[in-house]
């Protein structure tokens, strides 16, 4: 039975322990939703355990940086419009556009147009937005 990284015997060297994941799960591009599978349950098992040694997290820094390139690659994320992520945000807090237009000084005719697709969303607009709803300016690019 080959060991496993919870089994390793306190003789071993560190090194040994990191060959020992690199034989359980190389590092290497994942190709293929398989692989991403055995990947994220080689995380899971690793972040359970209360302490890693040194190589242990080398081991998850690469193997969550490959996590990551594959799930940017295979699944990106959907570009949201400023306006729908304006009315997301509204909808989510349970506000009106008034409120929205008193609490930023955004007039609402202006959250209006955004809203339509009719304007883009001003810097100045951005930023009093981001502030009232707690957000990243970048969300309204």
């Amino acid at each position: 039975m080959p060991a496993t990284p919870d089994k390793v015997a306190s003789n071993h060297d560190e090194r040994d322990l990191y060959m020992v994941l690199i034989q359980e799960f190389p590092l290497r591009p994942l190709r293929s939703d398989a692989e991403l599978e055995r990947a994220i349950a080689m995380l899971d098992r690793l972040s359970d355990r209360e302490e890693l040694a040194l190589e242990e997290e080398d081991y998850v820094d690469v193997l969550t940086d490959l996590v990551e390139t594959y799930e940017t690659e295979h699944d990106p994320e959907p570009v949201v419009s400023a306006a729908d992520m304006l009315r997301h945000l509204i909808e989510a807090k349970g506000v009106t556009q008034a409120k929205v237009a008193g609490a930023t000084g955004v007039n609402e005719s202006t959250i209006s147009e955004i809203l339509s697709g009719k304007r883009e969303v001003s810097r100045k607009a951005m930023h009093a937005l981001a502030d009232y709803f707690r957000v990243d300016p970048a969300v309204f690019i």
